[in-house]
């Protein structure tokens, strides 16, 4: 390619904001040649490359990445659905987890986040003609139930999404979780050990596939101890703190003589703790308490609560990182097959953090 003579002058424009234009006038070069430049095409020698990287440090040129977006079809933003009441999102130290390792995910790039909440079914249209509208690029779905409506709806307008938690062992969408069953089990397991056998769990919604392998972890623990599964230990909550003093309240009316509960997060694990301490039961000594999530509510329960802990900011992070590939292979013009096949059912591992209240 024969190089143009760079004009002569400094900075650009006197007032107003340097143009690509003037770029490739600095640099004697096209515009499409600056643009390659920019963009990070290969398809540049290394002489011009240089030329238009000085220009553009010289006139102080920003490139307009709104414009370059809408030129790729890209709006540069993706939604966070919550399919959640406000209050639970703000009260449960998973959601701001998750947000953490999304933000974190997202710090090196140019993409914008929207939070949006959509559990009734008001917010659920609007959010359906708001994607419709093509107005982000992807979706992050958070805390989905089985019923959800908003994965198919997402799917039908074959915009990428990732969910946090499948919705069953078939999700169809790309999915980042952690390892539910074992997580529970091992709760299960290090109760066992601890002499305890009259242990009963408080789970969370059962229409939330992660709630339904806590649950199916406790049964298999308690199965491989050649203990029997007693359903009157068992009672369902809803991930709340009320949840879990209504619960608790429920199980020590059915089963007084219990001596450990595992409840399927520490939110419900404390509200728990306030009936037992109530009903006077001292923990551990008399009931052995665990939860689930190793969020700061269990580091800072008097006693600290044993919890299993699962890698949530992992999971943000994790989740941004497979959306932000599933757009890429957009618009490098993969064809929704090509995607379906590409998807991932990621599950991280669990670990069992051990401290007074067991």
């Amino acid at each position: 390619m024969t190089m143009r003579q760079p004009r002569a002058g400094g900075r650009a424009r006197s007032g107003g904001r340097p143009t690509l234009e003037e770029v490739a006038a600095r640099a004697g070069v096209g515009r499409g040649t600056v643009s390659r430049v920019i963009n990070g095409s290969p398809r540049v020698s290394e002489r011009t490359r240089a030329a238009v990287e000085a220009a553009v440090a010289e006139l102080g040129y920003v490139p307009n990445t709104a414009a370059r977006a809408l030129a790729a079809n890209r709006t540069d933003a993706i939604a966070l659905v919550v399919p959640e009441p406000e209050g639970r999102f703000f009260a449960e130290p998973y959601f701001s987890d998750i947000i953490h390792g999304v933000g974190v995910a997202l710090a090196e790039t140019e993409v914008q986040l929207l939070l949006t909440f959509a559990s009734k079914a008001r917010e659920r249209q609007r959010l359906a003609q708001y994607l419709a509208a093509q107005r982000v690029d992807g979706v992050l779905l958070v805390s989905v139930h089985a019923d959800d409506p908003l994965p198919d709806l997402i799917e039908q307008l074959d915009i990428p999404a990732v969910v946090s938690g499948r919705r069953s062992a078939s999700e169809p969408l790309t999915s980042v979780d952690s390892d539910n069953y074992e997580g529970a089990k091992a709760a299960i397991d290090h109760l066992l050990s601890r002499g305890r056998t009259r242990i009963a769990t408080i789970t969370g919604r059962l229409d939330v596939y992660g709630a339904q392998r806590r649950l199916d972890g406790y049964r298999a623990a308690l199965t491989a101890a050649d203990l029997p599964v007693d359903e009157t230990l068992v009672v369902p909550a809803d991930f709340t703190e009320g949840g879990g003093r209504r619960a608790m309240t429920e199980l020590l009316s059915r089963r007084p003589d219990l001596d450990a509960v595992f409840a399927a997060s520490d939110v419900m694990a404390s509200g728990a703790r306030q009936i037992l301490r109530e009903a006077g039961r001292r923990i551990p000594d008399d009931v052995a308490l665990v939860g689930f999530d190793d969020s700061a509510i269990a580091r800072h329960m008097d006693p600290p609560l044993t919890s299993v802990r699962q890698p949530i900011e992992e999971m943000g992070r994790e989740m941004t990182r497979l959306l932000l590939e599933e757009i890429a292979s957009v618009g490098a013009h993969h064809s929704p097959a090509s995607r379906l096949l590409a998807r991932e059912q990621l599950v991280l591992p669990t670990e069992l953090v051990v401290r007074a209240s067991s």
